[in-house]
């Protein structure tokens, strides 16, 4: 069912460096942390804060990785710990909530995201239900992360976008990342968590780089980021479209629409303060994802802001949504099928004229 080829390209190991300011006034290089690098950090630092927390997942050991976010733990904390699994997903999730259950912390790795397919009744009927029908006798403090999202070129089987598919799964959270920083914060709130996240990496973000904040630093798993403030308008969206999105509201500013832009950041259970908030004070939305139009992220989020923010509202709420097809493997048609930032930018100018 899984790859058992290598379909994807490494990512650079040295870090990028940008000019900072100390506080003696001299300018100093200060090094920047890779997505990829981020993650792996937070689970180091984790796994060597609390034995009760290992890794498992197929190729997770001595390869590192198919991305390399568990480079060199292998050696640091040894096979017992940073468990080499068969090609069998089902299995190593099943094994997973077993060891939660019996006092661990399992990080579970998907090579690809959309091969944990295999894994749903795992995921769904014991991961996110255990805790439940125990009586609360057992937590399930589990993390299942990898990478997903249309890549580039990587066909339809290895472009799953798998958010809505486990949305409607009781007793699991769900988180998207989309900068180093929300990477490493959210990784380490996760594995302290006591119920089971669904840890969402896009496939093309892991080379972002920036400079994140040293010491323990935690983000909460259930708030959504404001991004950037505005008046005119609030932008919805996660994960890689934040970095469209960006380019869009830049492209919107130049022509004077004042944007508010936020990342959800959690997708299980919405911050729908934050959103409710937003709107109040912008009285449009549009919500932008890379998840399919039908039952996606979007759907959902458009029926929570009818039902709380309807009277907040001066125009239609906007969903701007990846087509519902298999994603191509020929370039040119794999753009077609998600959103680009001049699409956004067109949607907003008709939403600010009244023509939506």
């Amino acid at each position: 069912p899984a790859c058992c080829f290598r379909c994807c390209s490494f990512p650079p190991s040295p870090p990028a460096a940008e000019i900072g300011w100390s506080l003696c006034g001299v300018w100093l290089p200060v090094a920047e942390t890779l997505l990829f690098n981020a993650l792996r950090e937070a689970i180091d630092e984790e796994m060597a804060r609390d034995p009760h927390v290992c890794v498992m997942g197929e190729d997770v050991g001595q390869y590192g990785g198919s991305y390399k976010v568990t480079k060199d733990l292998y050696e640091k904390y040894g096979e017992l710990r940073v468990l080499d699994t068969p090609i069998a997903e089902n299995s190593f999730a099943g094994m997973a909530v077993g060891a939660a259950m019996t006092g661990l912390r399992p990080i579970v790795e998907g090579m690809n995201m959309g091969f944990l397919l295999l894994a749903f009744n795992q995921i769904s009927n014991n991961m996110g239900m255990l805790r439940y029908t125990s009586g609360g006798n057992f937590t399930i403090p589990t993390v299942v992360r990898g990478p997903g999202g249309v890549g580039r070129q990587l066909g339809a089987e290895h472009s799953q976008r798998l958010e809505a598919y486990f949305h409607a799964v009781p007793g699991i959270k769900i988180v998207a990342v989309s900068t180093p920083t929300n990477a490493k914060g959210l990784m380490k709130a996760a594995i302290r968590d006591n119920n089971p996240v669904l840890f969402f990496e896009h496939v093309l973000l892991y080379n972002l780089s920036e400079t994140i904040p040293e010491g323990d630093y935690i983000c909460a798993l259930d708030q959504a980021e404001v991004v950037q403030q505005g008046s005119d308008l609030t932008i919805l969206t996660y994960s890689r479209m934040r970095h469209h999105c960006l380019k869009a509201v830049k492209q919107l500013e130049q022509e004077g629409v004042s944007v508010e832009l936020i990342d959800l950041v959690s997708l299980k259970p919405f911050d729908m303060e934050t959103i409710a908030r937003s709107i109040r004070k912008t009285h449009r939305v549009i919500v932008v994802e890379e998840c399919m139009k039908t039952g996606g992220i979007g759907a959902e989020l458009l029926a929570l802001i009818t039902e709380h923010c309807f009277d907040d509202l001066d125009g239609r709420p906007i969903r701007l949504s990846s087509q519902d097809i298999p994603t191509p493997y020929n370039g040119t048609l794999e753009n077609l099928t998600i959103i680009q930032p001049h699409q956004i930018v067109e949607a907003a100018q008709q939403l600010i004229a009244g023509r939506l």
